[in-house]
């Protein structure tokens, strides 16, 4: 039972503090999140830096592969 009254508190905790926030500070704290997931790439949210690591070793390792005489 604790770990269900530990939640309830925690919930209400966030619902105060989100209702004595105000509506200005809210919108920009908004605005923020909103230009800081717009600025990642889609790949790196949705996958994080797998796609990059995988760029980066096939880059490597087109490098070292000999040219053909």
């Amino acid at each position: 039972m604790a770990k269900s009254d530990d939640l309830v508190k925690y919930i209400t905790q966030q619902v105060v503090t989100y209702i004595d926030t105000p509506t200005e500070v809210r919108k920009q704290h908004r605005q923020e999140r909103r230009t800081i997931r717009n600025s990642t790439p889609w790949t790196v949210r949705w996958f994080g830096l797998l796609p990059l690591s995988i760029k980066v070793w096939r880059e490597q390792k087109r490098k070292k592969q000999p040219t053909p005489d």
